[in-house]
């Protein structure tokens, strides 16, 4: 039994946070290792276009809500998230054709580019909290739990009840369809097609008749459509505030670079190997030490490595780590 309710404890505080967290920094990650793969730039301002396409998602809520429209037990914020991504695609495609298309003309050096997206991500952020403000917002309606704790302990009997929340849920549905929709697309359409190619050899595909800034449009409505469900699943899961996004700017650069740089697959490994490293060092493992544990033995500290204040660390530390020993990721992307 005591078994039985560490493990509940472990899907709880560590398997689930972890995957949902983890799903939400691989779709943030995709976004980054397209732009890099396809634009050839590290975008710094990735962070502050999930703030704003989440911000814009939060308005289309609040007015659907105020004309008496939501998804019954699901979010009504998944009902205003095309229109979110619509307008974030159009301030990406603004940004692109004001600020980036000068610098891919010139044919500007990657490090200015990304001195650039940095200038921009500044911008961004004052933009979304000018909007939105920088208050805390919680916009998660409908139904809180797919499994409720008190609810499953009394159906098992159990000591542990196992909570399982919905935005937990959507966010791993979510990111499984999106997932497989972007792999689709690039594998099977000849936009797609024609941005891998672009991606792999530009000279080369410019010859076959690629249109070069079709591809790059595609790139940024598909990078807000990443950013912005991304950023409304974290801030479903969690809640919103627009400096919180620039923090994640962190680890999902270190997703991103982890995985391989400009690897699709290695966006979403890395991601999971960053959410899963960060909530398992942060977690304090003395409940579940309790129940394997001998009474004798049982530990009286909380047998927490590193305080979740700190948690930003541990993506550092593994960025850091796989940029001196494998700068090209796990799945061998392109090194920074």
């Amino acid at each position: 039994m005591d078994i039985l309710n560490a493990i509940v404890a472990l899907l709880n505080f560590v398997i689930i946070p972890g995957a949902a967290y983890g799903a939400q920094l691989a779709l943030g990650a995709l976004g980054v290792t397209l732009v890099y793969g396809i634009l050839r730039f590290s975008n710094f301002a990735h962070g502050d276009t999930m703030a704003f396409g989440t911000a814009m998602t939060i308005i289309v809520t609040w007015g659907l809500l105020a004309l008496g429209i939501s998804f019954g037990p699901l979010p009504t914020a998944l009902l205003a998230l095309p229109f979110g991504i619509g307008l974030t695609a159009l301030l990406v495609l603004g940004t692109d054709r004001l600020v980036y298309r000068f610098y891919r003309k010139v044919k500007a050096a990657p490090v200015i580019l990304v001195m650039v997206s940095m200038g921009v991500m500044f911008v961004m952020n004052g933009i979304t909290r000018f909007i939105i403000g920088v208050n805390e917002i919680n916009f998660t309606d409908g139904e809180r739990f797919i499994i409720n704790a008190r609810e499953f302990r009394e159906a098992t009997g159990l000591a542990e009840g196992l909570a399982f929340r919905t935005t937990q849920g959507i966010t791993l549905v979510v990111a499984v369809i999106a997932v497989a929709a972007l792999f689709w697309f690039l594998n099977r359409t000849r936009t797609g097609k024609s941005m891998r190619a672009f991606s792999d050899n530009e000279d080369l595909a410019l010859l076959s008749g690629i249109n070069p800034e079709r591809v790059v449009a595609v790139t940024w409505i598909i990078v807000a459509a990443l950013a912005t469900t991304a950023g409304v699943l974290y801030g479903l899961d969690k809640s919103f505030k627009a400096f919180t996004y620039f923090q994640l700017l962190l680890p999902i650069f270190a997703s991103a670079v982890v995985g391989g740089l400009g690897n699709p697959l290695g966006a979403i490994a890395g991601g999971f190997v960053i959410a899963f490293s960060e909530v398992t060092v942060t977690y304090a493992w003395k409940k579940v030490l309790t129940y394997l544990l001998p009474a004798d033995w049982a530990p009286a500290g909380l047998v927490q490595l590193m305080g979740t204040d700190y948690k930003f660390a541990v993506s550092f530390a593994i960025l850091v780590i796989v940029l001196l020993i494998k700068p090209t990721g796990i799945f061998k992307g392109k090194s920074l």
